[in-house]
């Protein structure tokens, strides 16, 4: 595409001369409401009255781009509230190990596999190969599935989804209540140290509660994670000690629906083809 520096509005529709872009693109401003759908690319163009406004170059329902991670270039999230936010379900000592130790162990061991992976490819000697992979799937997982968890979790949060994540959840699992019970079951089950997940399933159009060990064992592929609930005993064992049923009766009480909601919006876009 080749774009002049000659713009106007036409209302909230950008006009820019020269350019060609298909039907189904518009340039709309940062205040209307289709941004919160998502867009292609941003402009810097500036309105010609002088109020000055970035613009959204986007088409309706297209994901935005994910900028991408150099290799050994993954950083640890800043916790998106304070650490004593979710008291008294999950206490300051137990987000300040968790967050701060555990996870960035996760992003710094990623890092370290994909930089002896580089470095694999550079010499041409694969003999430490199946370790790097095995350290790639562990430490990345565990990296997702952390960002994910404290996503998930608000200090406003628990009581009932709405929306489009308690559509899902009817249509599959009947009701909220029968889906809770089996989360929560399939978390208190899952052997050793893991997740229990609701993700949404691309290849069938739906929701589904899975459990995986580890971070990355006994789980399907190509499903993308909406809500997680981590199991691993640092996850609780300073509040809860051994009683693992009762964080996860607790951890209800955080739950973000308001953020399950936006990933289930993405991921309703995402296609896997089967064949």
């Amino acid at each position: 595409m080749r774009r002049r520096n000659t713009a106007a509005y036409s209302g909230n529709i950008l006009i820019i001369t020269g350019l060609i872009v298909p039907p189904s693109y518009h340039f709309v401003k940062d205040h209307s409401p289709l941004v919160e759908r998502v867009f292609c690319m941003n402009f810097d163009d500036k309105k010609a009255s002088g109020n000055d406004e970035t613009l959204r170059f986007f088409s309706p329902g297209s994901p935005q781009p994910v900028p991408s991670v150099p290799p050994g270039g993954h950083r640890l999230p800043s916790l998106p509230y304070p650490y004593n936010a979710l008291e008294p379900y999950i206490s300051t000592t137990t987000l300040r190990i968790h967050h701060d130790r555990h996870h960035l162990a996760y992003v710094e061991g990623l890092n370290r596999a994909e930089l002896a992976l580089v470095e694999a490819r550079r010499s041409g000697d694969f003999s430490l190969v199946r370790y790097w992979e095995r350290e790639l799937a562990f430490n990345g997982s565990g990296h997702v599935l952390h960002s994910i968890y404290w996503t998930n979790m608000s200090p406003e949060g628990g009581g009932m989804p709405s929306g489009v994540v308690l559509e899902q959840i009817k249509l599959y699992f009947g009701n909220f209540g029968a889906f809770q019970q089996q989360m929560s079951r399939a978390a208190q089950d899952v052997e050793g140290s893991g997740w229990a997940l609701l993700v949404w399933q691309p290849q069938w159009g739906r929701v589904e509660v899975l459990t995986a060990e580890k971070h990355e064992d006994l789980t399907q592929w190509g499903v993308i994670p909406l809500l997680v609930v981590d199991v691993w005993e640092h996850a609780y064992y300073v509040d809860y000690q051994n009683r693992r049923g009762d964080y996860i009766n607790a951890w209800w009480n955080v739950v973000n629906w308001n953020d399950v909601e936006r990933r289930l919006r993405l991921a309703m876009q995402a296609r896997v083809p089967m064949a």
